[in-house]
């Protein structure tokens, strides 16, 4: 195949419409904008928005109360209690380990651990963030807490 050999389609192209050129091309006279009215006058097209002075249904919802903060960091929680099943004395817990367990979707996505419950086993805790009652459990179970 040569680039001179190429083309589009059966269908793919369509024929520019030449309108105002008189009866026999087919879009004389009114050019296909009918006979009289606002979709006949030039420029007499109204926004999106306008609903022929009904109300627009934008302004018809409640309005959209607080906003959306964009640099919101979104973590993946973990509580201490939930630790105690999945891992053994002296074990190094790591988002991957976490994802591997289970308990969260992707290591990708950054870890807090909170503080609900308590922890049983010595453990090294790796995470993005760590509550300050987290942090306390972890190190009076004899275990330590690491910040990613």
């Amino acid at each position: 195949m040569k680039a001179h050999e190429l083309h589009s389609g059966a269908g793919a192209t369509h024929r520019k419409r030449i309108v105002g050129r008189g009866h026999s091309a087919g879009q004389g006279k009114t050019s296909g904008r009918g006979i009289k009215g606002q979709g006949a006058r030039s420029g007499g097209t109204k926004g999106p928005y306008f609903e022929g002075g009904q109300l627009p249904f934008v302004r018809r919802l409640p309005f959209v109360r607080g906003f959306t903060n964009i640099w919101k960091v979104p973590f993946a929680p973990i509580n201490v209690k939930e630790l105690n099943n999945a891992f053994n004395d002296g074990d190094v817990v790591t988002p991957e380990t976490l994802a591997a367990a289970g308990f969260i979707k992707s290591a990708a996505v950054p870890v807090k651990v909170l503080g609900q419950g308590e922890l049983q086993k010595r453990l090294l805790v790796q995470a993005n963030a760590f509550s300050a009652s987290a942090k306390d459990k972890i190190e009076k179970a004899g275990g330590k807490a690491e910040v990613l």
